[in-house]
């Protein structure tokens, strides 16, 4: 199991690499294709949009073919379209491009996690899945890095490269794992459509209320995230190098809650991660929005990753339990929740940008996730307190 794990955590690095790489060469795109910056962030929009749309043609997909076979198959048809990516002549092929790579890609974390939450107790949950988000969180400090440092050495198209042939390698891997029989779990027993599969999980109150608190996670944190390098590149004039080391501090944040998560629960509970997770977020984004030099926007990077992984990894660990009767429809769902929010939290920053500014913007996200964290604790509160949430 511990191998399969790892595999899995080695497909969620190139996902995550893949997923947030456009941040560091949004102002490279641009340049390159003579854009201003709010226009190129359509790359960050299309992938964002396919990856959570298409949650829901995977969440069917996994609960027929098994959720770990579902992974290995999106694995393998990335590495194809993420490549493409590469190739891309104009703006609009490369958002062609990226909706495709989204549509693939989408698949490999949340089938990971359904993956997870079939073949390990919840007792024992949290922690498996931190450290399934180590790869995950590895991926985006490495993919960001080296993004920035690749689009100052050779270009942003290099990068897409070097990703679709990661993809290709772990593909290669986790289909040898399935030959080899160990891989274990089952397809769901699915005795309905896929739309009465979601119907089911969205009668659920606390379905619901899940996947609201990841919805609007998405929208606020990474809505302002997105543009955190186009800030820095606006306001500082830093290199991309520089940026794509300062956007890898908030995996470097993220990887402090992986090694920390057993402490912190014991000392917090999942209640107290998840509202000090939204509290920590919010501070981040109001040191970013008055920071007067660009020293003090990798440590309020940093500050942000920590807080989005105390919140989300709580949101995940629900997320498996809260309709265990179909976790591949329940994971898609919770997937499709967080990027669409990703994705409309883009665009609205970008519309809102002339008027707001980015340390406006930045204030806002703050606002908003100071209310997030606590009223998902209170929600976690009252729903163990009437009936158990798992």
């Amino acid at each position: 199991m511990n191998r399969t794990i790892l595999l899995l955590a080695a497909a969620g690095f190139f996902a995550a690499g893949t997923t947030r790489v456009t941040d560091a060469l949004l102002p490279d795109i641009a340049a390159t294709f003579d854009v201003p910056i709010p226009q190129a962030a359509v790359a960050i929009t299309a992938f964002t949009f396919a990856y959570g749309l298409f949650q829901l043609l995977y969440g069917p997909v996994g609960a027929r073919i098994g959720p770990f076979r579902t992974v290995a198959l999106s694995t393998a048809l990335t590495a194809f379209t993420t490549a493409l990516a590469a190739l891309a002549p104009t703006l609009f092929w490369l958002a062609l491009a990226r909706l495709a790579s989204g549509l693939t890609c989408a698949a490999i974390i949340p089938m990971s996690m359904a993956f997870i939450g079939d073949t390990v107790a919840y007792e024992r949950r949290q922690p498996v899945l931190a450290r399934f988000l180590t790869g995950h969180i590895a991926g985006l400090v490495a993919g960001q890095a080296a993004a920035g440092l690749l689009a100052e050495l050779v270009s942003w198209r290099t990068v897409f490269l070097v990703l679709g042939a990661g993809f290709g390698l772990v593909a290669l891997l986790l289909f040898g794992e399935l030959a080899r029989g160990a891989a274990p779990g089952r397809p769901s027993e699915v005795t309905t459509t896929p739309l009465l599969q979601y119907a089911r999980v969205l009668r659920l109150p606390w379905a619901r209320t899940v996947l609201l608190t990841v919805t609007l996670e998405g929208l606020f944190c990474f809505g302002a995230v997105a543009y955190v390098g186009a800030f820095l590149r606006e306001s500082f004039a830093l290199p991309y190098a520089l940026i794509g080391l300062v956007l890898a501090a908030f995996g470097l944040g993220g990887l402090v809650y992986a090694l920390s998560v057993r402490r912190l629960l014991a000392t917090l509970g999942e209640v107290g991660l998840a509202a000090a997770g939204g509290g920590v977020m919010a501070l981040a984004f109001v040191l970013l929005a008055v920071a007067p030099a660009p020293w003090l926007a990798a440590p309020a990077t940093a500050l942000c990753g920590l807080g989005y992984y105390m919140l989300h990894n709580t949101l995940q660990t629900n997320a498996t339990q809260m309709a265990p009767f179909d976790r591949s429809a329940a994971i898609a769902l919770f997937a499709f929740g967080l990027f669409v929010g990703q994705a409309v939290g883009a665009a609205l920053f970008g519309l809102a940008l002339p008027l707001s500014g980015y340390r406006g913007g930045f204030l806002l996200a703050a606002a908003a996730l100071l209310l997030i964290g606590p009223a998902f604790a209170r929600a976690k509160q009252r729903a163990a307190t009437t009936a158990p949430a798992r």
